[in-house]
């Protein structure tokens, strides 16, 4: 079995590590350099607080393979178990968030709804009146997605997997019956020339669609701009302080090393596709200003005197329903594709689902269904995922 993952991302390096491990030749393909799409560009939360059970029990996989990475990879991740807090200003929120917590639960997750007054505890310079409900988990928390990298590519290496950088795939070759090119994947093309093949794994992230459409595959995944910013508070953060997400406002914050702060969330009205090719990687000023004071209304860490250090630009990978899409579309083409933000800490489980579809034709997941590429056809209700920052 020869495979050819397109992207060398944090999902496709793990793709690739299963892959090898179950005995696959694997060769990754990647246009630029490792890690240089989004992984790189992460905030690099790691959570079990969704609102659908598919995206619970990809955490709860994952989250084996966090907990041991030290161990098993050889790399320490400064891996922080500080929890999740997430707040609710409004009645529908809450009621949501009950919810989440009660579904959460039935999955073994020891996620709790909080009172107001409860969630200070947890976050101690809250302004608890501006919420009406909080839920927290302890197993929550964050790593550095640069050193999480670095420990794949070497377990890419140990595996003997061929990544290949600056290897744009320029074609994805197809075979039918009558050589018209819908049928099985049978191999790629790429400026070094042809590579055989018996699948292709699209883990392209912010480039899934144009792999897509190599591929003749034409699945509802748009790259989209998210900004994050490193403050300097004007009352140091606490190590132990959760990453704190109003929902309602879309804000986020969490501790960063000595005080400092990363500062999140998306607040436009529109959200238009962005070019992978051409974006600006740099925080926008203006984002950046309304990400301090929407913080400052959660929390009185931040507030005017709050100095602003750096910030980036990445590409979440959205779908319609904020879920990935993993699956097999086209004969021999498999999609990691569309996490939407969550790409990064469903990896592990990711690359155990791509190896699934490849070898056996169906991943064990149970729910993983919810996942299909088929779930976009005939305008079918599809359960979306509403805990998104």
């Amino acid at each position: 079995m020869k495979v050819v993952v397109v992207g060398a991302g944090i999902v496709g390096l793990a793709a690739a590590r299963e892959l090898a491990e179950r005995g696959a030749e694997v060769v990754v393909c990647e246009r630029g350099t490792v890690g240089s799409g989004s992984t790189e560009r992460s905030a690099g939360g790691i959570r079990t607080q969704f609102s659908t059970p598919v995206n619970v029990r990809l955490s709860l996989e994952s989250i084996e393979t966090w907990a041991s990475f030290e161990t098993e990879f050889g790399v320490d991740i400064g891996y922080r178990r500080a929890g999740y807090l997430f707040l609710a200003r409004s009645a529908d929120t809450a009621a949501a968030f009950e919810a989440n917590v009660a579904m959460q639960r039935d999955l073994g997750v020891a996620s709790e709804l909080l009172s107001p007054s409860e969630a200070v505890a947890r976050c101690p310079e809250l302004d608890a009146e501006a919420f009406v409900a909080a839920t927290y988990c302890p197993a929550d928390g964050f790593a550095d997605p640069h050193l999480a990298l670095q420990g794949y590519v070497r377990a890419c290496r140990d595996a003997d997997v061929d990544v290949r950088t600056h290897t744009p795939v320029e074609a994805i070759r197809r075979e039918g019956r009558n050589g018209d090119g819908s049928g099985r994947v049978v191999g790629v093309e790429t400026p070094d020339g042809r590579i055989e093949a018996d699948a292709v794994v699209n883990a392209a992230g912010p480039w899934a669609s144009r792999v897509n459409d190599l591929a003749g595959v034409d699945l509802p995944v748009e790259p989209r701009r998210r900004q994050v910013a490193v403050v300097d508070p004007e009352t140091p953060v606490p190590a132990d302080v959760p990453l704190t997400i109003d929902l309602d406002t879309g804000v986020y914050f969490r501790p960063e090393r000595e005080g400092a702060a990363i500062v999140g969330g998306h607040f436009a009205s529109e959200d238009p596709p962005a070019d992978p090719d051409r974006y600006s990687t740099t925080a926008d000023t203006d984002w950046t200003i309304t990400a301090v004071e929407r913080a400052a209304d959660c929390a009185s860490y931040f507030g005017p005197e709050t100095r602003i250090k750096r910030g980036w630009a990445g590409l979440y990978a959205v779908t319609p329903d904020h879920h990935g899409i993993v699956d097999e579309p086209a004969p021999g083409f498999v999609t990691a594709i569309g996490f939407s933000g969550h790409g990064f800490q469903h990896a592990p489980a990711t690359g155990r689902l791509v190896a699934d579809l490849v070898f056996d034709g169906t991943p064990e997941l149970e729910g993983a269904d919810a996942l299909a590429a088929d779930r976009f056809d005939d305008d079918r209700d599809t359960d979306a995922e509403r805990n998104v920052a």
